[in-house]
């Protein structure tokens, strides 16, 4: 039996000091605090039953804090159904955890600073908003989660997390799709817009596609082509945007590399002469059984119905399309995207164009089959989406494509870390890295990783 054990640990006093906008508000000890989680091996290091200790540090509290008048909430979980909590007094010291794991997977800690109604506490905006800097610093802040938190965990032997099992036919049923794609001369609109980057050019495109929909985003090509330099050629692809379908103009032009920025639906673009009917019905179409789109188990138990069929075949075109675009180098051919847009940047590498760098992070989808039988979202499972799972596709991606999974959250549970160390363990040895994150959430990154990269656990 693997009981965690919590200890109010005298480790030391938390320095509370944090640099304050001028004209700052009056503020409560927490609204500039964090927890930091560290534990006492590299976080994926464990063995079967050893015992993991982690320390949650409370970071950046500003002032005294009064005996009683916050406690600490803490959650242990595991991928295999554990669940437990409880409740301890809360200062500024830190405190120590102790569990463990007895067979290969994940561990997760969670810790919310609660006030005295043993609600979680939330912090507030502090800062001046009356100056450009302030109002910037405010609009970052009320993007952000903002409870006094820590969120991630450790593992067991993720190196022996197996992946899913395969359809057997993944590879002829791919071929067949890809012949549908062959029929498809690979033909694009183009409409030049204004750029904000005065050393390239910019333009909406409208690439022909196998399947319901084209390919649509926007192009960006340096000047210096027209002089007879070539460039790397990216795809960058999107993440969920649930229903929303928009496509905004992008505020940004390349002047040192072949951009194509695509959309996941191959929506019609305002250049082309959208209107918000045509974004209204869209929005419709691509809903199924009442579900946002990819979600609905009933379209997805066809292969050739599921909704990520037709992704899948607009990413491929879209790797076809920045290949005749001239300028392009003939080598560098990169794809980059996070989340919904990390599962697309999978597909690209293993769907057989020759993508030698794939930049994907916090990526989605990965084990599907068992991402389904968790709480939480993700898609409910069918055997059809064997066909799409990342894991899978990584399998195929060539030695010679450098593979960069920029963002892993330990903390992640829209993209677990389970389904992430199996997605690393799928790909080739020799040509990989992967940025393990203690502390990240999906949509959060710790504020000790403001302006500097991710620790680099693994590389090959």
């Amino acid at each position: 039996m693997n009981t965690p054990s919590f200890i109010f640990a005298k480790v030391g006093a938390v320095a509370a000091a944090a640099f304050l906008l001028a004209n700052m508000a009056e503020s409560a000890p927490l609204d500039n605090a964090w927890l930091k989680g560290t534990t006492d091996k590299p976080p994926l290091s464990y063995e079967p039953g050893e015992e993991m200790v982690f320390t949650i540090e409370p970071v950046g509290v500003e002032g005294d804090i009064q005996d009683g008048e916050y406690s600490l909430e803490w959650i242990l979980s595991d991928d295999f159904g554990r669940n437990e909590s409880g409740r301890v007094p809360f200062s500024t010291e830190p405190f120590t955890f102790r569990t463990s794991l007895d067979q290969p997977g994940f561990v997760r800690l969670q810790a919310y600073v609660l006030d005295k109604d043993g609600k979680r506490y939330v912090k507030k905006f502090t800062g001046d908003s009356t100056t450009p800097e302030g109002r910037e610093a405010m609009n970052r802040f009320e993007k952000q989660k903002k409870n006094v938190f820590f969120d991630g965990g450790a593992a067991v032997r993720p190196d022996l997390l197996a992946p899913p099992e395969e359809p057997a036919d993944f590879d002829e049923f791919w071929a067949r799709q890809f012949a549908r794609l062959d029929l498809v001369p690979i033909k694009a609109d183009r409409i030049e817009i204004e750029s904000p980057q005065p050393k390239a050019r910019l333009y909406a495109v409208r690439i022909d596609c196998a399947g319901l929909r084209p390919v649509t985003g926007y192009l960006s090509v340096p000047k210096d082509v027209e002089n007879g330099a070539t460039f790397p050629a990216r795809l960058e692809t999107h993440g969920y945007s649930g229903n929303r379908c928009t496509h905004g103009r992008p505020g940004w032009g390349r002047d040192n590399e072949i951009v194509l920025n695509i959309n996941a639906h191959g929506l019609k673009l305002v250049e082309f002469g959208a209107t918000e009917a045509d974004t209204k019905a869209l929005r419709w179409e691509i809903r199924s059984g009442g579900r946002d789109y990819a979600f609905d188990p009933e379209q997805n138990k066809d292969p050739e119905t599921a909704y990520f069929n037709g992704m899948v075949l607009r990413v491929k075109r879209a790797l076809q399309f920045l290949k005749t675009v001239e300028g392009w180098n003939g080598a560098d051919l990169i794809a980059s995207g996070g989340s919904q847009g990390g599962l697309q940047t999978i597909w690209a590498a293993g769907c057989g164009e020759g993508v030698t760098r794939a930049d994907s992070g916090i990526t989605w989808c990965c084990d599907l089959p068992w991402n389904a039988k968790r709480n939480g979202w993700y898609i409910p499972w069918v055997d059809a989406l064997g066909y799409y799972d990342a894991v899978t596709w990584a399998k195929r991606i060539p030695q010679n494509c450098h593979v960069n999974i920029t963002r892993a959250g330990i903390g992640d549970y829209t993209c677990p870390p389970m389904g992430l160390a199996k997605l690393w363990n799928a790909i080739h040895p020799g040509n990989r890295e992967i940025h393990w994150v203690q502390g990240s959430e999906h949509g959060y990154v710790p504020p000790e990783y403001e302006g500097r990269d991710f620790p680099i656990f693994d590389a090959e």
